[in-house]
C-alpha cells in the first residue's frame, strides 16, 4: 500500500490504504472528541471557531484555535519535507517511513497523555493529534496524487455528490458513457473511505470507553504494522 506512487497504484491499493488509514483517523478523532469535546482534524470547524472567537474578542480561545490550525499545517509541512528529502535520495520506502514516523509519534503522544497531569492532558492530545492528522493526510495525498484523503471528509462527501451527478447525466445520455468507469471507481473509493472513517469512529469511541488513552497506543501499533509490512515488501522486491 505504501510502495507504489501515482499512476502505478491500482484502485485496489488506493482503496485498502484509504480505508485502513481513514479507519485509524476516524477512531482517533471520535475518541478524542469523546474524551475532551474537540475535533483535532476538523479544520473547517476550527477556522470557523477561530473567526467566531475573533469576532467576539475572545482572543485567548481564538489563539488556541489558530494554534490547532497551524499545528495541522505544520504536520503536513513536515511530512512533505520528509517525503521530498526521501525522494531526492531515492529512498523508495519513504512513504512507509513516513507512516512509521507517525506511529512512533502517536505512541509517544499516548505515553505523554497517560502520564501528564489533567490540566495539560486535553491541549496535548488535541495539538498532538492535529499534527499527526496533518502528517497523515499529506502522506496519502502525495502517494496517491491527491486521489486519496483520510481526514478531509467534507471534500470526500463533495466528491461523492459530484460523481453521483456525473453518473446520472451519463445515464441520461448527456455525458460520455466512456467516462462512467472512472466515475464509478472514484465513487466506490470515496464512499468506502467515508464508511471506513465512520466505522473507525464508532469503534474508537467504544474501545476508548474500555481502555481509555491506551487506544492511542493501539492505533500506533496498527500504523506500525502497516509501515513495517510496506518495508518488508519493498525489501523482498529488491532482493528478487
Amino acid at each position: 500500500m505504501l510502495i507504489r506512487q501515482g499512476d502505478a497504484r491500482s484502485e485496489d491499493i488506493d482503496r485498502r490504504l484509504a480505508c485502513t488509514l481513514a479507519g485509524v483517523a476516524g477512531a482517533l478523532n471520535a475518541a478524542a472528541f469523546h474524551a475532551v469535546g474537540f475535533f483535532s482534524a476538523n479544520m473547517t470547524g476550527n477556522v470557523s471557531d477561530l473567526s467566531n472567537n475573533l469576532a467576539l474578542a475572545n482572543f485567548s480561545y481564538a489563539g488556541f484555535f489558530l494554534l490547532v490550525v497551524l499545528v495541522f499545517i505544520g504536520g503536513a509541512t513536515v511530512s512533505t519535507l520528509l517525503i521530498n528529502a526521501g525522494r531526492r535520495r531515492h529512498v523508495f520506502g519513504i512513504y512507509a517511513f513516513s507512516i512509521l514516523t507517525e506511529a512512533i509519534l502517536l505512541a509517544l503522544l499516548g505515553c505523554a497523555v497517560l502520564w501528564l497531569p489533567g490540566v495539560h492532558r486535553a491541549p496535548t492530545l488535541i495539538l498532538g493529534l492535529s499534527f499527526l492528522m496533518g502528517l497523515q493526510n499529506a502522506v496519502v495525498t502525495r502517494i496517491s496524487d491527491a486521489r486519496v484523503r483520510t481526514t478531509h471528509i467534507s471534500g470526500l462527501v463533495t466528491d461523492i455528490g459530484i460523481e453521483l451527478a456525473m453518473l446520472l447525466d451519463i445515464a441520461r445520455g448527456r455525458e460520455l458513457a466512456s467516462d462512467a468507469v472512472q466515475y464509478r471507481s472514484r465513487l466506490r473509493l470515496h464512499s468506502q473511505t467515508v464508511a471506513a472513517f465512520l466505522v473507525g469512529g464508532i469503534g474508537g469511541v467504544m474501545i476508548y470507553q474500555i481502555v481509555g488513552d491506551l487506544l492511542l497506543l493501539g492505533m500506533a501499533a496498527i500504523l506500525f504494522g502497516i509501515a513495517l509490512t510496506g518495508l518488508i515488501r519493498l525489501r523482498t522486491q529488491n532482493a528478487t
